[in-house]
């Protein structure tokens, strides 16, 4: 439940860094997907334990440490809350979701994939939920299976069911792709019931979608979830392997050490419990504050709302590309917004991908460019990049309307370009 009406115009006043200004205007941020920025209160929850509570955790019986383990302890239980896990003990931290996603591929993977064994993996995903398993898959004498994207960018449930059999032993699928902001979540909770029957486990990206919607693990069915703190107001070095707590507790840790253990001997190991025999040594404790923060602040405005938001900003920008930029501006995925999250992938016909973002810069206004950690996805598109703008809590239709007179801008000089009335070298910088 939200405690706080949502307001945009609000939210902006808790981000110090909307009042920058570069190259000569104010800062538009829309690179929200690549990371978030981060709210006074989340910066300062990080100082105050620094400040006033740093130690060690698990390690001392003296108040500091007492403390910081107490706080510790308390961003798995709110991380739980957030996601509506069953357990805090289910709460597993990370760097971020790659190493997430690495610590099942070589914990799970390593002890119930053998040679013969398939892996499905979309062409969808990032890197992040496809390398580990290509690398497992190397190691096992496995073979990775590819589920094809549809030309519209969305996935279907009959790909899977085609390819789907007896020697499927994981799923690697995003609940929303980090380019086309496709969202799959309808279509993975079908699939997990499907991989369930042919005795596959299915892990999930959850990067670009439990920042910006309400999660409910159980409710979703899967096996394992992986998602970043910092594309969630949180701070960068923490992330969050969600795992099922029947499956967690047969697994043996990625990585061993410190904290890892309950009791060691020469001759053998007894594991620590849940979560902590994977949360090997000295833990990112203020990061784990960070993301606490984080996760309060997001609760406090409401994920529905957050998700309405978003909406509303996609349609809005579908709005004015139309009216403006029809002719001139490809846009890829899904067009209704409810099918897709606040991120909106496209190019400007005729122009490289760089170049579009590195003039928008000159504008003030941070988008990405390239092939997004999604190689694949963009050959099968048959793209060479892309510009990726993506929104987030505190961006504004007015910061839509300053894209679009950017770029419309850009594109009359591209216009000038081709018709010699502006010399190239101008802009080249030759």
């Amino acid at each position: 439940m939200s405690s706080r009406v949502f307001n945009p115009y609000d939210i902006r006043k808790d981000f110090p860094i909307l009042d920058r200004v570069v190259r000569g205007r104010k800062l538009i941020y829309l690179d929200n997907a690549a990371t978030s920025q981060k709210p006074k209160q989340v910066v300062a929850a990080i100082a105050k334990y620094y400040l006033w509570h740093n130690a060690n955790v698990h390690r001392g019986l003296h108040l500091l440490s007492q403390e910081a383990s107490q706080m510790y302890e308390e961003a798995h239980e709110y991380v739980a809350r957030f996601i509506n896990a069953r357990s805090w003990e289910e709460i597993v931290f990370t760097y971020n979701v790659t190493e997430a996603i690495n610590l099942v591929a070589f914990t799970w993977g390593m002890a119930n994939v053998g040679p013969g064994d398939e892996i499905l993996v979309t062409v969808m995903e990032h890197h992040s939920n496809m390398l580990p398993w290509r690398k497992l898959a190397k190691i096992r004498g496995a073979r990775v299976v590819y589920v094809d994207v549809a030309d519209s960018g969305e996935l279907t449930y009959e790909e899977f069911e085609k390819l789907i059999n007896r020697k499927t032993r994981v799923i690697a699928v995003t609940l929303m792709s980090n380019v086309l902001g496709t969202i799959t979540a309808d279509l993975v909770r079908r699939v997990a019931k499907l991989a369930h029957e042919y005795g596959a486990i299915v892990v999930v990206d959850g990067a670009q979608y439990v920042p910006h919607m309400p999660t409910d693990v159980r409710e979703l069915g899967v096996d394992f979830l992986g998602f970043s703190s910092h594309k969630m107001l949180g701070p960068m070095g923490i992330g969050v392997l969600w795992g099922k707590r029947e499956i967690l507790e047969e697994l043996e840790p990625f990585k061993t050490g410190g904290d890892t253990i309950k009791e060691v001997t020469l001759e053998g190991v007894v594991w620590h419990d849940l979560p902590w025999r994977f949360e090997a040594g000295t833990p990112n404790v203020g990061g784990a504050v960070g993301l606490k923060a984080a996760v309060e602040y997001l609760m406090k405005l409401g994920m529905d709302s957050v998700r309405e938001h978003e909406k509303e900003l996609v349609r809005y920008t579908f709005k004015r590309f139309n009216e403006e930029l029809r002719d001139a501006v490809e846009v890829y995925g899904p067009k209704d917004p409810e099918a897709r999250g606040g991120v909106i992938a496209f190019n400007v016909k005729e122009l490289n991908h760089h170049t579009v973002g590195t003039a928008l810069d000159m504008f003030g206004i941070a988008v990405r460019t390239g092939m997004h950690c999604a190689h694949p996805l963009h050959r099968r598109l048959g793209l060479a990049g892309s510009v990726r703008a993506s929104y987030y809590v505190y961006n504004v239709k007015e910061e839509i309307d300053e894209l679009v007179a950017s770029l419309k801008t850009i594109i009359a000089l591209r216009d000038k370009l081709k018709t010699g009335e502006v010399d190239e070298r101008i802009c080249t910088g030759t």
